[in-house]
């Protein structure tokens, strides 16, 4: 049976459509499919001032990803700054990862996403070549203690004199008066030392008056007898 030419060129045009279809929705599904291009990276500062390196995922098909960054040295991964999972959005979807970075450091960021990605986003990242971000307080070196302005009960002289200090005898010649030997009892009880003149001018003073009641008696008995 022979196909009309109307028949053929309906066929013609359902072809060329089904072929155009399926180029369009293989570009659409190639546009959706996670790509090494939809991550970024860069070396910023947090909003508390410190060093920060930021990955973000704008995959809209939301595949997850395992994002790892290296620090980089001679060509060659110094050390792991970190690894963390992420699955983007159109918006994206953006990780941080904290680094103290110094000016123009460089840093691998490797993006794994099932059997679809793996590889290193390129160029590699180099931090900026001033650092901006808030640097690491100083320490304060500490400060040498004051020595005490109380000395120590080790070293503090004793306030209060010893009891051989308290009692310690008097010296010679002191003014307390010594009792003298064979001394009357006057004089320990505070009498005067002329007490024996006195006494002796006394005792002259009744011999004389026995001596005149004398002569007076032997006068009289003689002019009794004449």
């Amino acid at each position: 049976m022979s196909i009309s030419r109307r028949t053929a060129r309906s066929v013609r045009i359902l072809g060329v459509a089904s072929a155009t279809a399926a180029l369009a929705l293989g570009v659409a599904g190639n546009a959706l499919a996670c790509n090494i291009r939809d991550f970024s990276a860069a070396a910023v500062c947090d909003d508390n001032g410190k060093g920060v390196i930021t990955v973000t995922d704008t995959d809209a098909s939301g595949v997850e990803a395992e994002v790892s960054v290296y620090l980089e040295s001679n060509g060659a991964d110094e050390r792991l700054v970190g690894k963390q999972t992420v699955k983007g959005t159109r918006e994206g979807v953006t990780i941080t990862f904290s680094e103290a970075w110094a000016p123009k450091s460089e840093y691998r960021v490797h993006v794994t996403a099932g059997k679809i990605v793996d590889e290193d986003i390129t160029p590699n990242l180099t931090a900026p070549a001033e650092a901006a971000c808030k640097t690491e307080d100083t320490p304060k070196p500490s400060e040498t203690p004051k020595p005490s302005e109380t000395p120590s009960s080790s070293t503090t002289p004793s306030a209060t004199p010893s009891e051989s200090d308290s009692t310690a005898p008097a010296a010679p010649g002191d003014n307390a008066p010594s009792a003298a030997a064979g001394e009357s009892n006057l004089a320990e009880t505070g009498a005067n030392s002329n007490t024996g003149v006195i006494a002796g001018v006394a005792g002259a003073f009744v011999v004389v008056g026995g001596g005149a009641v004398y002569f007076g008696m032997r006068r009289r008995n003689t002019s009794k007898t004449g």
